[in-house]
């Protein structure tokens, strides 16, 4: 039984479903926030340094996987890599269906927070006091929260179920240029506040002295990591979609530059902001120490309020968030989706499937906002984890015959010199570096129970989930190797690519690597 091989209408399609699987809430309410704490324009230099060198070139490496095996992250690990390594695409897969099922929850925060500013809810005078007190009667209540997250799901599942082209091409068309719109009109009225420019002066004043303090760069590497999502599985997936004429290193580059464009976007609306509303210092200080739920649902919505406009523009910004984050949420059902449908399951009945799971891991981070901080905190550092898996397969494949045959082909508009080969075999330093900062911090901040697994954001927490995923990846490896269907080399098609058909037998495994 076979069915005929989905793909995008076209690059443009391809691009705005990966610009919208970077562009997601970090963005909008972390980049600012953790900018503005480490110095503004330093960070800004060693976060664009980062770009370079950390997620543009694990996108290149996400296509290559992608493009050379047409298969989702277990089977792109099994045939890129060697069958005893398909666990690591077990975990990229798991790590995304955790992810994914908090991610609607904090979607539903965002779309409940566009309703409530609306309606009118942040009026002027509204003080921290009374908007902390609306923030949490709403996470408190449950219930709320978990419809929220049901609609959340059921919107983004709704787009998987439609397909590559019908869902998540033509969403992507649509919404990614709304997103940079409202961003622009936010931003706009944000910089043209009295007193906006020490917001301005604040984010991009360079303080070169400032770079050589390591925690900027580890700062800088960790929010490309997380808002880029490089090695995530997202490009594995969403490349398998792509035709044998594809510009690999063209299309990496404007992903990663257009997720660090919408990061300053926003950057320029959030600061100027404070800068130009709060009524003190002490005030601008507290808001960007308070964490990004803080920030976002505490301060922000009380100095809409106190802003010209702000009524407008807070209806704006909250409609961001909740975009950014169905952009983002749409990839990160989508790769579980794939590798459900490697193994013939049809994409309609897959989509249902992994919508329902999706809803029902959810459930608890709707009901508990410290369960939903803590799977922030272990699957945020296991992405970390996700890219240097990416980097390893590059290396047992070969680096330099990656770089020669699928990334420079004569359809690229550009080629690429030996720094990627440096960047990615730099890969795993750079992994122990961030790694053991983060498990450094999950250690000093609980001295006398740092391996209680129970805590929210300490070591422990992490050793014992990665253990257990890890445990979980290996005693299923066999299984999905045998399940999952053999793959498509897309850099091989004939030039009728658009009638190559795909085997749905799942026995077809048999023939695979």
């Amino acid at each position: 039984m076979s069915e005929k091989r989905e793909t995008w209408a076209s690059r443009v399609g391809f691009i705005a479903a990966t610009i919208g699987m970077a562009i997601g809430t970090g963005n909008i309410w972390r980049f600012p926030r953790v900018a503005a704490n480490n110095g503004g324009g330093p960070f800004i230099i060693a976060w664009t340094v980062a770009l370079f060198v950390w997620a543009i070139p694990l996108h290149m490496g996400e296509m290559t996987m992608g493009r050379k095996t047409g298969l989702g992250t277990i089977g792109a690990f099994r045939d890129f890599m060697g069958k005893k390594y398909a666990w690591m695409g077990t975990w990229i897969a798991m790590v995304c269906l955790l992810l994914m099922s908090y991610y609607s929850v904090v979607m539903g925060w965002c779309l409940k927070y566009f309703t409530l500013a609306a309606k009118g809810t942040f009026k002027a005078g509204l003080t921290t006091e009374q908007t902390s007190a609306i923030w949490n009667s709403f996470t408190a209540s449950g219930g709320e929260v978990a419809i929220f997250h049901f609609i959340c799901m059921a919107i983004a599942g709704y787009i998987i179920y439609r397909g590559v082209q019908n869902g998540i091409e033509k969403f992507s068309k649509v919404m990614i240029p709304i997103l940079f719109l409202l961003l622009a009109v936010a931003m706009v009225r944000a910089v043209t506040l009295p007193g906006a420019y020490m917001g301005l002066e604040y984010l991009f004043n360079p303080k070169f002295e400032m770079l050589k303090n390591p925690k900027i760069w580890l700062e800088a590497f960790t929010q490309v990591a997380w808002s880029t999502g490089a090695g995530w599985g997202f490009i594995i997936t969403l490349s398998t979609y792509t035709k044998k004429k594809e510009d690999v290193p063209g299309n990496c580059f404007t992903m990663g530059i257009s997720d660090n464009v919408g990061a300053l976007l926003a950057g320029m609306v959030v600061l100027p902001a404070i800068f130009a509303l709060s009524p003190s210092m002490e005030y601008t200080t507290q808001a960007l120490t308070s964490g990004n739920t803080g920030l976002t649902f505490i301060y922000l919505a009380q100095l809409f309020g106190s802003m010209p406009g702000g009524y407008i523009i807070g209806t704006l910004f909250f409609f961001s968030m909740a975009v950014a984050a169905l952009t983002s949420l749409i990839p990160m059902i989508e790769v579980v989706v794939r590798n459900i449908m490697d193994t013939g399951v049809p994409r309609h009945k897959a989509t249902i499937i992994v919508s329902i799971i999706g809803f029902v891991f959810g459930l608890p981070s709707a009901l508990n906002v410290n369960f939903l901080d803590n799977q922030d905190w272990v699957w945020g550092v296991g992405l970390l984890v996700s890219g240097l898996f990416v980097s390893f397969a590059l290396m047992k494949y070969g680096v330099e015959q990656a770089r020669q045959n699928v990334i420079n082909t004569p359809w690229a508009d550009f080629r690429i010199g030996k720094w990627w080969n440096v960047c990615i075999y730099a890969f795993p330093a750079i992994f122990a570096a961030l790694f053991g900062w983060w498990i450094w911090q999950g250690i000093v901040g609980y001295p006398d129970n740092w391996m209680n697994p129970f805590e929210t954001f300490n070591a422990g927490t992490i050793i014992v989930q990665f253990g257990l995923l890890i445990l979980f990846g290996i005693l299923t490896n066999n299984y999905f190797c045998r399940k999952i269907g053999k793959g498509i080399d897309i850099t091989q098609l004939d030039e009728d690519e658009d009638e190559v058909v795909v085997l749905k037998n799942t026995n077809a495994a048999k023939e695979a690597k």
